[in-house]
């Protein structure tokens, strides 16, 4: 075990290796005296005017500083001193907003705490001399910005470093045997089902576009109201679908069309301030990346709609509605139905925080709820089910939790996906919330976290060309696909509600090259119980 873990340190020594890298390149850098590297109890001092003389080809007298340069990885300086010279922010406008929000603040504090520039643990040195490079230049190295830091000494905390490696491994071996645990659950080998789904396109029904005022906003919000064109399937629910971070109503125009085109009437809104035209403005430097703190106005969208709907300003003739959204957009839903925050988030939190863990991005946005007041409510009238794609949220409530949402949720996720892995968050987020027999979770092999999201273009080639840009190796396997099995099978979980009956639980099941599992909270227990 010594060994294994021995080896493990020399592993990040190399990469830390890719730090001092620059420095036996630039013989005039100066604005460091050294680094310090400290693991297993031990400090290890390195001299930049060593480094340097090294690195202009002088013999080297200090035969501990050659074994150390010789375990750092010094050999391959050229190709990481390269790799230090590609720009670390190409657009400084963008960069100075996501230093600036929330999420940015968060994880710059946390890696400040592994990489410490004298005795400053709150980043504010690194803050403070990329805002001042950022004023000076257009792009932004690694190596400037540690030519410009003005401290003695930079301190690297291995055994840190050696940690947050270890809970990313974890998090991805997690991901990788869910579906292996899966085929031990069922015992049984694949089942094909031989039943068609959706068709990519349904041209037929259309929407009507209206603007709502709203009290606690300034802007009106945009809503597309879906009728269906034929009544001949008179259905119990009509669908409220909203939009994740930065997302965009056009983007689920095709769940839209399929839902409206199987009988039910749908709304889908934008939200103002964290749409794609929020993002757009991120991207031009005009706003700071938004966050959780948009979730109150969110829920407050929703209230809006409903009561709206209940004066007759929007034309649907059903009353009972189904709520449905995708990332923060089925939290949004979440958090409207009344379920209340468990107060033990912020400890919960701090242990995630402390761990910067990067495989569940989603985190950073559950966390900032500690700071942000929910707009006080009782539920939802007429509310039947919960429909959330790349669902998240499953630290905001405790798996013993009383306070369950008593109808049934149907979350869908991807085993490609790191924002919000199914296996803590889809599956986690049941466990915690459901307390209906006919929840269910389905997860799609090889789908992301930004399969559900159909852009310009996406029909014809395999990325799409809105501001997304999105591509194959991010939207995982072919998403045109994956939107067809979800249309499909979120359209079966709205059939069986209305007869108050549950879609059926099967694990290993294909359509077409798609593989997936539609998972009830037995099968749910017994996967968390073997990870």
């Amino acid at each position: 075990m010594r060994t294994n873990s021995f080896i493990k340190k020399l592993v990040v020594l190399g990469t830390v290796g890719s730090l001092l890298a620059p420095y036996c390149f630039y013989p005039k850098l100066h604005a460091a005296e050294r680094f310090e590297i400290h693991f297993d109890g031990m400090s290890i001092p390195i001299s930049i005017k060593e480094l340097i003389d090294w690195s202009n080809g002088a013999e080297e007298k200090n035969s501990e500083l050659a074994s150390w340069l010789n375990l750092l990885g010094f050999k391959e300086r050229k190709g990481l001193a390269k790799f230090l010279n590609t720009p670390l922010v190409r657009d400084k406008s963008m960069a100075r907003q996501i230093l600036r929000s929330w999420s940015g603040r968060k994880l710059l504090d946390e890696v400040s705490d592994l990489i410490l520039m004298d005795e400053d643990s709150t980043g504010e040195s690194v803050l403070d001399t990329l805002e001042k490079l950022l004023n000076e230049k257009d792009e932004v190295t690694t190596f400037d910005l540690l030519n410009s830091l003005s401290v003695k000494a930079i301190h690297i905390d291995l055994d840190g470093w050696i940690e947050v490696a270890n809970n990313w491994r974890s998090e991805f071996n997690k991901q990788q045997k869910l579906i292996a645990d899966l085929v031990l659950i069922d015992g049984s080998s694949i089942k094909r089902e031989e039943i068609n789904v959706l068709p990519l396109e349904i041209k037929e029904t259309e929407y009507e576009l209206i603007s709502l005022k709203v009290s606690h906003r300034n802007e009106p919000l945009d809503l597309e109201v879906w009728n269906p064109s034929s009544r001949k399937k008179i259905r119990k629910n009509w669908v409220l679908l909203m939009t994740g971070l930065g997302g965009d109503r056009n983007h689920f125009n095709w769940l839209a069309r399929s839902l409206s085109h199987n009988g039910w009437p749908v709304v889908v809104l934008d939200h103002p301030g964290s749409d794609s035209l929020a993002l757009e403005a991120l991207v031009k430097g005009r706003l700071p990346l938004p966050g959780a703190e948009v979730l109150p106005e969110r829920v407050n969208d929703i209230d809006s709609i409903l009561n709206a709907k209940k004066s007759g300003k929007i034309d649907v003739s059903v009353e009972n509605v189904v709520l449905m959204g995708h990332s923060l957009g089925a939290l949004a839903a979440i958090l409207a139905s009344g379920v209340k925050i468990d107060d033990q988030l912020e400890s919960r939190c701090q242990k995630v925080l402390d761990n910067l863990s990067l495989s569940n991005l989603s985190s950073l946005l559950q966390c900032q709820l500690i700071d942000i007041t929910l707009p006080e409510r009782e539920g939802i009238e007429n509310l039947s089910a919960i429909v959330g794609m790349n669902s998240f949220g499953s630290f905001l409530w405790q798996k013993t939790l009383e306070n369950k949402i008593n109808i049934p949720l149907f979350f869908t996720g991807g085993t490609f996906d790191l924002v919000t892995p199914s296996i803590s968050e889809q599956l986690g987020l049941l466990l915690a919330l459901s307390s209906s027999p006919l929840s269910r979770v389905l997860l799609i092999e090889g789908a992301s976290h930004f399969s559900p999201i159909r852009v310009e273009g996406q029909m014809y080639k395999s990325k799409g060309k809105d501001l997304f840009n999105l591509g194959e190796s991010i939207v995982g396997y072919h998403p045109l696909s994956v939107q067809s099995l979800l249309a499909f099978e979120i359209i079966s979980f709205l059939e069986k509600l209305e007869e108050n009956k549950s879609i059926p639980s099967n694990t290993n099941l294909t359509k077409g090259e798609l593989k997936f599992h539609v998972l009830d909270r037995n099968i749910i227990e017994k996967l968390v119980k073997i990870q």
